[in-house]
């Protein structure tokens, strides 16, 4: 699986969009909010420059993508404002993989501008660009950039572990697409190891673009527990694993078809994020939040998670099992999920981590 070329959210504006089915991240972003706009304030204690380099980082498609944004420019004024500061250039730099729908976002730029002007007085010296590669490598020049925000890409990884089949390649992890209790520990290992390999990497490239005393705010999923099968959010893929499974008993999917698909995502422990930052050694962490928030909101409806869940994974799952089976399957997905729902209980362990570049 290149995960690179396939990993995208669901494009467009349709019902089963990225764009009309976020709401999860949408009510993180809002509950992250002030968080962030400490973070601005912070940074900008003393240093002001005349042009203020901002990205996001996975930026996806649709009003996430433009809430993001907008909080970070409107903080990054008000910060100017009080401190009698003649407004700086603002170049934002819109980021994610090839596959994403950027032309969604550069239709919906004129909008934004406007907003921002209308409503917030922002000059119109905001200068946006895309661009379309992987946060894994090298984007950047060297101190380009001020502010790097990113929210829900993070736990995605670069590939898919190595080390998840056994001498004679054959899986390891029969059945699921995911860490799981009975999964054995080279499979738990296999993905510690690329996520401690991705998040080395990021660190390392984003210390070479981001200015001394700049900050990165990064949500991203996470466990409490040190263990690895912690069903904080794994209970999303397992279900999923079930409805597979389900395909899979009526015949409709191969057993070697479900064997072989493995989830490139990761879900790190506070504890590994906090191991790995240290290792890599170019940013201090200012702050470390974990933020548990129910993953269905105020409407406990199975088949609206399935629709958000789908618009995240399904290019992913279309592209290994075929593009039929895929109003069944989330149907499935959708039926399985309201008993998780009606059970209760379930929350999603959402982190905030606030870098500072040395």
């Amino acid at each position: 699986m290149e995960v690179a070329i396939l990993l995208h959210m669901n494009g467009g504006r349709g019902k089963k969009s990225y764009a009309e089915n976020s709401s999860l991240q949408k009510h993180g972003l809002e509950v992250v909010k002030p968080i962030t706009e400490e973070a601005v304030r912070t940074m900008l204690s003393a240093d002001f420059t005349d042009s203020f380099g901002i990205v996001d980082l996975g930026c996806s498609s649709g009003p996430n993508t433009f809430f993001a944004l907008s909080t970070i420019i409107r903080a990054v004024c008000v910060r100017y404002q009080e401190n009698s500061r003649p407004m700086p250039e603002f170049r934002v730099y819109l980021n994610d993989l090839p596959g994403n729908d950027f032309n969604s976002i550069f239709r919906a730029l004129p909008s934004f501008y406007e907003l921002m002007r209308e409503n917030d007085g922002v000059p119109g010296s905001c200068f946006v660009a895309g661009v379309p590669i992987s946060f894994y490598a090298r984007i950047f020049p060297a101190n380009s950039l001020h502010f790097v925000h990113s929210s829900y890409s993070f736990n995605w990884r670069s590939k898919v572990p190595s080390g998840l089949y056994d001498e004679d390649g054959k899986p390891l992890n029969k059945g699921n697409i995911y860490i799981t209790e009975a999964s054995p520990p080279k499979v738990a290992r296999s993905y510690l190891q690329q996520f401690q390999k991705d998040f080395s990497s990021f660190l390392r490239f984003r210390s070479q673009e981001v200015v001394r005393g700049g900050c990165m705010v990064l949500i991203f999923f996470g466990r409490s527990s040190t263990q690895e099968a912690d069903e904080e959010f794994f209970f999303l893929w397992r279900v999923l694993s079930q409805a597979l499974g389900n395909l899979v008993s009526k015949g409709l999917v191969e057993e070697e078809e479900l064997d072989s698909f493995h989830f490139p995502f990761y879900n790190p422990s506070v504890q590994e994020v906090e191991e790995e930052v240290k290792r890599e050694g170019s940013f201090t962490i200012e702050r470390f939040e974990q933020l548990p928030i129910a993953p269905w909101g105020a409407n406990k409806n199975g088949k609206d998670l399935a629709l958000i869940l789908r618009a995240v994974v399904e290019p992913l799952v279309k592209y290994h099992f075929g593009e039929d089976l895929m109003d069944m399957l989330f149907e499935e997905y959708a039926q399985l999920l309201q008993f998780e729902i009606n059970e209760g209980r379930k929350k999603l362990i959402h982190f905030v981590l606030v870098l500072n570049s040395k």
